[in-house]
């Protein structure tokens, strides 16, 4: 192998550890409406995040609450770096503030779910026509006539695992079922990685945390204008701002901290 090939090599590898693709799902968990409207925050704080990365943001699902918050979304990004910068945003996230609808003044604790899954290319894990179930629905908003008429919506279920996905987005119900297959192959290798790592690895400290969605990651103290990351035991301030897309510290301090802790075992 000559230089350029290996250069070539390893520039591959670096793009299937660190792919430039993920999907990115929000969550709405405990708290009813206030949680609802806090997974819509959650998107539009990394949207205006990906923006200022130059990255590509796509919505390829989307459950609206009465409120117009998130009940759960899903949101195709693209660009350099963003599965590198984005891993460690999978999990829990906490808000604690005053609802808009609260009369008495009480702060309310609700929670968001965030899960950051990196699209591979290269995917070993096949699955079996028979342990897919697909379901058709009409897309709901804009997209001119035809995506009101015509069932292109698709929600692939594998009925082994339970996991389903949904596209709604695209414009034909090929392209949706395509880009649903797409995400839960990729959902399904993940899903082997994970066992086969829990299966090898020792057990990790407890300031890292395992990354499952169920585990609390982050608080968002509205009162106090105080986000805090658990794993790191980190806050930061002028929630505001960090709100409307400006986690680049917060993102560089995490990835400073879970990967030296990693580094150290």
């Amino acid at each position: 192998m000559d230089w350029q090939e290996w250069k070539k090599s390893q520039k591959n590898e670096k793009a299937e550890e660190f792919p430039n693709e993920i999907v990115l799902e929000v969550r709405a968990g405990a708290g009813g409406d206030e949680a609802s409207l806090f997974a819509w925050e959650l998107a539009h704080m990394y949207e205006k995040f990906a923006e200022a990365q130059n990255w590509q943001w796509k919505v390829n699902y989307e459950s609206k609450s009465d409120l117009n918050g998130y009940k759960e979304a899903s949101f195709e990004i693209k660009g350099q770096s963003v599965y590198k910068k984005m891993r460690h945003e999978t999990g829990v996230h906490r808000v604690q503030r005053v609802p808009a609808t609260e009369k008495n003044g009480r702060v309310h604790t609700s929670t968001a779910s965030v899960a950051v899954l990196p699209i591979r290319r290269k995917v070993n894990f096949e699955i079996n026509p028979a342990d897919i179930e697909l379901e058709y629905s009409r897309s709901g908003g804009k997209g001119g006539q035809n995506v009101n008429k015509v069932e292109t919506a698709v929600r692939v279920i594998h009925k082994p695992t339970g996991l389903d996905v949904r596209s709604t987005n695209e414009r034909s119900q090929l392209a949706n079922r395509e880009k649903a297959m797409m995400i839960l192959t990729n959902k399904l290798q993940q899903l082997e990685e994970e066992k086969e790592a829990t299966k090898h690895a020792d057990i990790r400290k407890g300031q890292i945390g395992t990354g499952d969605r169920s585990e609390k990651i982050r608080t968002y103290n509205f009162p106090q204008d105080r986000i805090t990351d658990h794993r790191i035991k980190k806050s930061w301030h002028n929630l505001p701002k960090i709100m409307e897309g400006d986690i680049s510290n917060i993102i560089a301090d995490i990835e400073s901290g879970v990967v030296g802790e990693e580094e150290e075992e």
